[in-house]
């Protein structure tokens, strides 16, 4: 048996797992199950727990290694599970021979330098390709351990980026994906400061064989005018941005420890359209974060249909031990449950709203698999026809069913 990798969490850990997964095989790592997991909310920490003393029933013969933001945050937990071989730190999951050690292997994560996890090329999926090029967080938000799993930010230089889209692009793939913690943190660490907006421009001015550039979420409050420039000026900047909100209510921002307002967020929204009209936008929020009043979550609510936005990514609020905001009032949890589903409901409406306006446009739609795309603005596209993950096609958008748009005729994309 060779050494499975089991995922919990975001596109950066999956990411992560690739590298696992590589330096498993490179070191002969055999007769193991790995598990890389998630901190974010106690559900996700819960279903790591239960898939291991799973596999410990189900695989006794197995070595039982357990890292990611999880194992990070709390390795003593993780090694008192029966069967648990190795703990081991972020800072180290890829690094040389670390899977072959045993016992609890977990550092300072705060002291990590910017080299986990580098993956040459980058993850690639059958339809498009993920680019690491930051890790960690120095922000310290109230209600988020993901800084004390990963440390404080660490940026990839830009000629390693560059250097790895160029290798994705030679390989085929029309689309790359930057992925990290804190993407428009990114060169705050590195010589000179740059920014986000000047590593977008660089990779598309250095890699012009790659058709589409796209990056994954962003916090609001950082966006530069130089990444501003990039989505007026080219069009292989995807006009998608998903962006770290979490809230519509001002004094719920403040005690979230956010940085920005509910006018600065909508501000930003106006002035991205201003320059790419056709820039769809997604968003997090927490529901029932501690003390929300029903009023702070009604303009939560307005907000959503005020900005405009087409995709939402919502959570029901979940302690984490160690943050602030586990030690403010709680809200019920029955309302935390409702108040999500309402929001889940409003990001349906929003979703059909955005798809209403897509009815008669045309678009460009990158292949994930048979019968769906993705265009540009991330919108999915049903079609009838066997293509290829990773092509592209173009067609004008028919209709939708409330989920996802559909062409009726299509072709391939030039």
């Amino acid at each position: 048996m060779t050494a499975a990798v089991v995922t919990f969490g975001c596109r950066l850990n999956a990411y992560e797992s690739h590298a696992i997964a590589a330096r498993a095989a490179a070191d002969g790592v055999r007769d193991s199950v790995i598990f890389n997991t998630c901190a974010v909310t106690g559900e996700a920490v819960r279903q790591a727990r239960q898939a291991i003393r799973k596999a410990a029933r189900e695989q006794p013969d197995a070595r039982l290694i357990v890292t990611g933001c999880a194992a990070q945050i709390d390795p003593a937990a993780f090694a008192a599970l029966p069967g648990v071989d190795l703990v081991l730190g972020n800072a180290d999951k890829s690094a040389p021979g670390a899977l072959l050690r045993s016992g609890v292997q977990v550092g300072d994560i705060m002291a990590a330098r910017p080299s986990a996890a580098q993956i040459p090329g980058g993850l690639t999926e059958r339809a498009r390709a993920y680019v690491e090029i930051q890790n960690g967080c120095d922000h310290r938000c109230t209600f988020c351990v993901i800084p004390f799993g990963r440390g404080n930010s660490r940026s990839t230089p830009a000629d390693v980026v560059v250097e790895r889209v160029g290798v994705l692009a030679a390989r085929g793939y029309a689309e790359v994906v930057l992925t990290g913690v804190d993407l428009t943190s990114w060169g705050t660490d590195l010589p000179g400061a740059p920014n986000l907006g000047a590593l977008v421009a660089d990779v598309l001015a250095r890699v012009p064989a790659l058709p589409r550039l796209r990056l994954s979420s962003i916090d609001a409050a950082e966006i530069d005018d130089g990444l501003l420039a990039v989505l007026a000026g080219d069009q292989r900047l995807m006009p998608h941005l998903h962006l770290s909100l979490q809230s519509g209510d001002d004094l719920i921002l403040k005690r979230m420890k956010r940085r920005h307002s509910r006018a600065q967020a909508m501000a930003l929204i106006d002035q991205v359209r201003a320059v790419r009209p056709d820039t769809a936008f997604g968003a997090d929020f927490i529901a029932g974060f501690p003390t929300e009043t029903d009023a702070a979550f009604e303009n939560t609510l307005a907000f959503v249909a005020e900005a405009g936005l087409a995709y939402l990514h919502v959570f029901p609020y979940s302690a984490r031990p160690g943050t602030p905001a586990a030690r403010m009032p709680r809200v019920e949890p029955g309302v935390v449950k409702d108040r999500a589903a309402r929001l889940r409901a409003a990001g349906a409406d929003a979703l059909g709203r955005h798809l209403d306006r897509a009815v008669g446009r045309p678009a460009r739609a990158l292949v994930e698999r048979p019968g769906l795309a993705r265009a540009e603005d991330f919108t999915e596209i049903a079609f009838a026809g066997d293509v290829a993950s990773g092509a592209v096609i173009a067609g004008r958008v028919g209709g939708h069913d409330g989920r996802r748009a559909r062409f009726d005729d299509w072709r391939m994309a030039v």
